[in-house]
């Protein structure tokens, strides 16, 4: 018989090995510790196909050695409870005895899982061993606030591939809820983190193994919308809109921190502005003392990254349009520029890094995937607007994309031929209202909502680009000088840039203007 788990839920976070015994020392653990340690020694034989097809498909098929005793698992991909540190994947576990001696796979277990095509196909192609995990696990029961309990788990070991040399060391702890409040398991994080220098390990054990064993590095997480019911709450879908975001955030954090690849931060930018955008959807609902901090902890993320990919923009987008547009007397004056531009964007890089390695950026993920799970989002008092979480979520987006595109409208008016604060403040409530437009996509579907999100996504590309010319002047008056040649550069070609898309922007804002409501 199978022993089924609808999901696992678990926080892993990477501890350093020094760091070990502090964590183990914390007063939070041994106030919250209710029954003995144990140490057990796990080794795991993951199995895939040739071409990894399990992997590629989110699923995870092992047999585990926990002393002489064999468990097969399954998992599948990690469902939309992820987010905020927190992994959740189903599992579906079973015995296969005791013996000295690794048993071969049981496949006719396979077929009692959601994926059982996928596995049996995989099973007639061969499935082999591709990598192992071993390593000792120290495991300490909790006792939570409001009857929760979970096992705090020390992993330290290695990840090897089969037949290979190559290996990943592990130094990592896992807090898997056993009952109760997830949202428990989030603060009990948060309040080791703050004195343990524990980082996010976004990446289960299963998915660095086969990075390992396929050579293939990891590649920036783009945004993905949460997946909706038509019937859904508000607070209900914001709650997954939320974790959608963090997803983004926390995904794109070890490219930021290890990877030049400006296309980390630029990715963990838009996930921390989608972010952002969430929460002052959630302050239309409640007000929350646990929302207003972290609405300030990531307005601090968003100004240590924005900074960083303005000036990833200016050197590798806009300087080389400049030299290949200007006469050679200019060039001097650009490399000059260009260098100066290079060191405050290498500093920048190292801020945007410190940020996101600090104890601060942990607590922020953590502490949103705590509200995210927290019924009300932690509301004190009354309600902050008529509507509430149970209102349905499609009556609140109708009432809240309704304003906002009643104040794009209003603000755009004097389009396309406004000064750049106007346009300004233009992009900054199309971006809002496409970012709700996008949020809640699953409950309007069809061709109209289509049309209405491609041309307000039009609308802001135009914007855009008129507002990068715009940053970079400023920009060069901020880093050669006000009264520079680059500064002059600049701001001669931000003037040309909005003569040149003054005609594509009017075209966009008369479509967007005519576009029709798709809520109502």
């Amino acid at each position: 018989m199978s022993l089924t788990h609808p999901a696992e839920l678990e926080i892993k976070l990477r501890i350093p090995r020094n760091a070990i015994a502090q964590l183990l020392r914390h007063p939070a653990l041994a106030r919250h510790k209710a029954g003995r340690s144990r140490r057990r020694k796990l080794r795991s034989n993951y199995f895939d196909t040739a071409n990894l097809r399990l992997a590629k498909a989110g699923v995870g098929l092992r047999i585990r050695r926990d002393g002489r005793t064999w468990i097969q698992t399954a998992k599948g991909p990690p469902d939309a409870a992820s987010g905020g540190g927190l992994a959740a994947r189903p599992e579906y576990e079973w015995p296969l005895g005791r013996s000295t001696r690794t048993p071969a796979l049981d496949t006719t277990r396979l077929a009692t899982t959601p994926w059982r095509r996928l596995l049996l196909k995989a099973a007639r192609s061969g499935l082999e061993t591709r990598f192992i995990t071993d390593f000792s696990r120290t495991e300490i029961p909790l006792a939570l606030p409001e009857r929760t309990t979970a096992l705090l788990a020390v992993d330290v070991g290695a990840i090897r591939a089969a037949g290979s040399p190559a290996r990943l060391e592990i130094c990592e702890i896992e807090l898997e809820l056993a009952a109760g409040n997830v949202a428990q398991l989030f603060r009990f994080a948060a309040e080791l983190a703050d004195d343990v220098p524990l980082s996010l390990q976004h990446e289960s054990k299963a998915a660095r193994g086969t990075r390992l064993v396929s050579g293939h590095a990891a590649s920036p997480l783009h945004a993905e919308n949460a997946e909706l019911a038509r019937d859904v709450a508000a607070g209900e879908a914001l709650a997954s809109i939320m974790r959608a975001c963090l997803r983004q955030i926390e995904g794109n954090a070890d490219g930021v921190l290890c990877d030049g690849d400006p296309e980390w931060i630029h990715q963990m930018r838009i996930g921390t502005r989608r972010l952002r955008a969430c929460l002052s959807l959630m302050s239309h609902l409640v007000t929350s003392e646990s929302l207003s901090r972290l609405i300030t902890d990531v307005k601090w993320l968003a100004s240590g990254l924005g900074r960083a990919r303005d000036l990833d923009v200016l050197a590798l987008e806009t300087l080389p349009i400049l030299r290949r547009g200007s006469d050679t007397s200019a060039l001097p004056a650009i490399r000059s520029f260009g260098a100066r531009v290079a060191a405050q964007r290498k500093r920048a890089r190292i801020a945007a890094r410190d940020a996101v390695a600090s104890r601060r950026f942990v607590r922020l993920i953590l502490c949103a995937g705590a509200l995210a799970a927290t019924p009300e989002f932690d509301a004190v008092g009354k309600p902050a607007a008529d509507l509430s979480t149970g209102t349905l979520a499609r009556d609140f987006a109708a009432c809240l994309l309704s304003r906002r595109q009643k104040k794009l409208l209003q603000r755009g008016e004097a389009l396309p031929d406004a000064p750049a604060e106007t346009r300004h403040a233009v992009r900054i409530a199309a971006k809002k209202l496409r970012y709700a437009t996008e949020f809640f996509a699953d409950l309007f579907p069809g061709k109209r909502a289509r049309s209405y999100r491609k041309s307000l996504t039009r609308l802001q590309d135009a914007l855009g680009v008129m507002n990068d010319a715009v940053v970079a002047a400023r920009l060069a008056r901020e880093i050669a000088g006000p009264d520079s040649n680059a500064a002059a550069l600049l701001q001669g070609w931000a003037a040309a840039q909005a003569t040149l898309a003054a005609p594509d922007l009017a075209r966009e804002w008369r479509d967007f203007s005519d576009a029709k409501a798709f809520w109502d």
